[in-house]
């Protein structure tokens, strides 16, 4: 089963017929406020987000990655610079480790030059995205978008 990424202006529009959805002046704050039904929390002030619905996400100290998503575990690599495993969903990552290449059953393909991924597919054919899958995608590409959005603001 594939699922296409739809963007709009550089923003994540939807995830196959799930709508990402941001606030009236998204020119000026492009931060995405629901996931379909699901509405997104922020820390006050801040873009890290602590609840998509009622599932709240805990971080590590001084980190952006996460410590909990709801009752699923987090777990990081050594350094703390990467996601390893989002509750039941393991991450893998290309050759550089910048970029996620797969979560669990789901593999991620990405536009010509490897900067926006463009379509998802599901390893069993007949099954839909859950809500489980559809959650963990949408947080991985989230932080992966953030830190790569960070990166590119300490190089100017």
């Amino acid at each position: 089963m594939d699922v296409e990424l739809t963007y709009r202006k550089g923003l994540l529009r939807r995830i196959g017929d799930v709508e990402v959805s941001y606030g009236r002046r998204e020119w000026l704050d492009s931060t995405p406020r629901a996931l379909g039904s699901w509405p997104l929390e922020y820390q006050r002030f801040s873009t890290t987000l602590r609840a998509v619905g009622d599932v709240e996400i805990t971080y590590r100290r001084w980190s952006v990655l996460p410590r909990t998503v709801g009752r699923w575990s987090c777990e990081c690599s050594r350094f703390g610079n990467r996601l390893l495993r989002l509750g039941p969903y393991e991450l893998e990552y290309d050759g550089g480790g910048s970029r996620v290449r797969a979560i669990g059953p789901l593999r991620i393909f990405y536009d010509r030059l490897g900067t926006r991924p463009i379509r998802v597919q599901l390893h069993e054919e007949s099954q839909p995205l859950s809500d489980g899958l559809l959650l963990a995608l949408f947080l991985v590409l989230f932080w992966q978008k953030q830190s790569w959005d960070a990166a590119q603001r300490a190089r100017s």
